[in-house]
């Protein structure tokens, strides 16, 4: 007797085919030292030399950890030991320089250097901490949230 293949095996193995679509690459980890994780829909990856970050990744930094950031327009983001940043919103146009990169420092140290998207608008990099905003209108900082959050 000849098995049957309806129309929904038939609609849930075309999609299953189809490739997954990855979120877009914000930028790359250029430089680690120490312990350093990436967190990622729910999962904790070592972070390595040369892995991609994403738009809503959560980078972690243990007591002996740092970690470089380039990203895709350039700018640099550089988490000292004992840090949690998370990359809440990323976008970068090449052929407009215009973009967006909101991050959350939540706890550890931070130095940012802006890239193409804050030379066109000046307002496009935003860092939150528990206690303050800034908006990245000139090319370098660096921010510090102790563990009280201040």
């Amino acid at each position: 007797m000849p098995s049957r293949i309806t129309r929904a095996t038939l609609l849930t193995l075309a999609a299953l085919a189809l490739p997954c679509a990855a979120a877009p690459e914000a930028g790359l980890v250029k430089t680690m030292k120490g312990t350093a994780s990436v967190e990622r829909a729910g999962q904790r990856i070592p972070a390595t030399v040369g892995m991609q970050v994403q738009e809503k990744d959560v980078v972690t930094t243990g007591a002996d950890g740092t970690v470089g950031i380039t990203f895709t327009d350039s700018s640099m983001l550089s988490a000292g030991p004992n840090s949690v940043l998370a990359l809440e919103r990323y976008m970068f146009d090449p052929a407009t320089g215009k973009g967006a990169l909101e991050a959350n420092l939540s706890k550890g140290t931070l130095a940012a250097v802006s890239g193409k998207m804050v030379k066109k608008s000046p307002e496009s990099m935003k860092i939150r901490t528990p206690a303050a905003i800034m908006g990245v209108r000139g090319t370098e900082f660096v921010v510090k949230v102790d563990d009280s959050g201040r």
